[in-house]
């Protein structure tokens, strides 16, 4: 298989590239994650000219389907209502994955069906992957599941492939999950496909200790067999198993990579983001630095074998996965390029590393940070230092002072200082500030700061665009009532959701309780370290009507950038689509979504020759917003003109149609209320 490697890779090379002057051939667009298309027919000048071109309803089932076992989803949660997928555009195709256990192709000029794979398993939220074939093979797309699957269809008819595994299904959780037949393995990303291997992460539980491992696995494209195995968690004959104590290695989870694994074909390199060992939040069972946990891993991708690695948090206990996508680009220093790769974390610290080596292209240093908070009688060694880039600064905030309070609205600054009174005061601090017995703000919350929405990447301009949140974790740790676990709870002990009794914020409105901004999109100049712009990323209608300097708001989702000079991203919860100019951050273009798009867009060139944008708007994950899913929405440029448009249908599953000829005819609006859209915190 080794000895194939080249040759497939060069095919592999070619075909993507060439697809992906037009289209969309992989998440990140290209191998490297640049999220960088060459397209300009949108530019500054004509972009806010955007028009809905279509929109495709997921077609939600409300009835779940039960998999069969093995491969379960072992929490018997019924089929996922949301989904934060970026499609693929290849060869004039348009390839999705729905929320609703279904995988359709779509004619991206107009949204009309071409093809739809449905399966009892769901597949992974983040979308799937495309193999172009060979003289022998047909092209394929490749995706996980949610519930341990590997499914393989062929790209021209939707139907699995024969020969790939059982009629095109691999079982993913022999070798991982044996001794933990109900515990949670998956694939919440798509795969990365680099010559005739299919790389797989996991998606695996955040608690207990104990449970299916995040081994990094190679799959032959053709057959589904096994390739090879990583062990995110080195075992005793391997490098850097000393970074564990004892036995404290042995059937443990996490250290996963349920975010993207990016590639470098010329060199054969993957490059892996992995998350926290079990358990996240506390760390007395794994003492020590806990590697590869939290860490940038390298991988030969013939073989598997590790060329280097690179920690950005020792001893996690803060849930601080990296698992941003990592970015390959070019960095210029002292008039030389260099191969680089940048990484984005939760802490809103970004890295830029020699993709060669794993050094630091700008220094990096090691500071102390405060180990308090803790249980009395010892129990956790929280890691001394943690690594901090002294270019850029950190991109969000990471601390927090009771002067800091929100005070944005009167009544809002009263609901933050309640909260903060509570239990005799909250402790605040950081960074890395420790949960423990006592109820603590803590800068970022897991869910950052940056997260798997990642970064993109304009090589002209040498700008990397970076979207961040500023939102706070509001927790303690306790003792579970049998003393064997350590629990993270909210105040008065309260169990945790993804609003209230978790999160430092009204979670009703979806205000932080700190000082904005709460969200911002930034450009950091790569070639310098430094923040060329930042501006903040989303309003809120009612502090605007109320005359509040735009705030910001929370978001999880990322951007894409053009050689139109434009950054594109949604994101955000207050619903909206956004362009952006990639050399000033001057906000030039928005409209309304029915839900909030909570994903990465893309953009195309139609066979129509006309550009198009595309997001998924399929509901917020963690914050207020409906549960229905939202429709695939495509924009696009055209000359203003008379035409007439259809809108094929809208998300939440209320169809309509309006036809409209120009001024005579105005386009009907969608309705202001969705029925079957019920508020959550989910």
């Amino acid at each position: 298989m080794i000895a194939h490697c080249a040759i497939v890779i060069l095919v592999f090379i070619l075909t993507p590239a060439l697809g992906g002057q037009t289209g969309w051939p992989v998440y990140g667009h290209d191998p490297g994650g640049t999220r960088y298309s060459p397209l300009k027919q949108i530019d500054t000048r004509n972009v806010s000219k955007l028009q809905l071109a279509w929109t495709y309803d997921t077609e939600a089932v409300m009835a779940s389907t039960a998999a069969p076992t093995p491969g379960r989803n072992p929490s018997g949660r019924p089929r996922m209502r949301r989904s934060s997928t970026t499609p693929l555009v290849i060869d004039g195709v348009l390839y999705m994955s729905t929320a609703y256990n279904r995988v359709v192709a779509l004619e991206p000029e107009t949204g009309k069906k071409l093809w739809e794979y449905e399966s009892q398993h769901t597949p992974g939220m983040r979308g799937i992957a495309y193999w172009p074939g060979d003289a022998k093979s047909p092209a394929r797309i490749i995706f996980g599941t949610t519930d341990g699957w590997l499914i393989s269809l062929n790209a021209k008819t939707g139907q699995p492939v024969p020969g790939f595994g059982n009629e095109g299904l691999v079982n993913l959780r022999p070798g991982v999950a044996d001794k933990f037949p109900n515990a949670m393995y998956g694939l919440s990303s798509p795969p990365t496909l680099i010559g005739d291997l299919i790389i797989t992460g996991s998606h695996v539980q955040e608690a207990p200790s104990l449970g299916p491992s995040g081994d990094i696995r190679a799959w032959d494209v053709r057959t589904g067999k096994l390739v090879w195995t990583f062990h995110t968690i080195p075992r005793p004959d391997e490098p850097n198993h000393e970074a564990w104590a004892g036995d404290q290695w042995v059937d443990r989870s996490g250290a996963n990579a349920w975010g993207f694994i990016t590639a470098d074909l010329e060199r054969g390199l993957l490059f892996v983001p992995l998350g926290t060992p079990t358990t996240d939040f506390y760390g007395a069972d794994r003492k020590g630095s806990n590697l590869y946990g939290s860490s940038l891993v390298a991988l030969e991708a013939a073989t598997g074998k590790l060329e280097w690695f690179y920690q950005t948090t020792h001893h996690d206990n803060w849930d601080y996965d990296l698992e941003s996508p990592p970015l390959l680009l070019n960095v210029r220093r002292n008039g030389k390029p260099i191969p680089a790769v940048a990484v984005m974390t939760k802490q809103s610290l970004l890295f830029i590393l020699d993709r060669t080596t794993g050094k630091p292209v700008y220094d990096v240093e090691e500071r102390p940070v405060i180990s308090d908070n803790l249980f009395p009688g010892g129990g956790d060694e929280p890691w001394p230092t943690q690594p901090f880039p002294l270019k850029p600064p950190p991109l969000a905030r990471n601390s927090f002072r009771p002067e800091e309070i929100a005070t944005v609205t009167p009544e809002h600054e009263r609901y933050c200082r309640a909260l903060l009174a509570e239990e005799g005061g909250a402790l605040t601090g950081g960074p890395y500030s420790q949960y423990g017995p006592k109820l603590r703000v803590i800068f970022p919350a897991w869910i950052g700061g940056g997260n798997w929405g990642g970064m993109s990447f304009d090589p002209h301009l040498g700008y990397l665009f970076v979207n961040t949140q500023s939102v706070a974790n509001f927790n303690k740790i306790v003792k579970s009532e049998d003393g064997t676990r350590f629990l993270r709870v909210g105040p008065d002990n309260k169990s945790l959701s993804l609003g209230e009794g978790n999160l430092f914020w009204d979670g009703e409105k979806n205000w932080p309780c700190q000082r904005p901004p709460w969200g911002e999109l930034m450009a950091v100049n790569a070639n310098t370290a430094e923040i060329a712009w930042r501006v903040p990323l989303g309003s809120f209608e009612e502090l605007d009507a109320q005359g509040v300097p735009k705030t910001g708001t929370p978001n999880m989702g990322g951007s894409i950038a053009t050689a139109g000079g434009l950054v594109f991203i949604a994101a955000t919860v207050d619903t909206r689509f956004r362009a952006f100019d990639s050399h000033t951050g001057k906000e030039l273009w928005v409209t309304k979504l029915a839900t909030d798009a909570q994903s990465t867009p893309i953009t195309f060139l139609g066979k129509d020759h006309k550009q198009y944008v595309a997001v998924m708007a399929s509901g917020a994950f963690t914050t207020s917003g409906p549960t229905c899913p939202g429709g695939y929405m495509s924009t696009r440029y055209h000359e203003p003109q008379c035409t007439s448009r259809k809108w094929l249908s809208t998300s939440c599953g209320l169809p309509w149609n309006a036809l409209t000829g120009c001024r005579s005819s105005p386009i009907r609006k969608p309705p202001k209320s969705w029925s079957n859209c019920a508020p959550t915190k989910a």
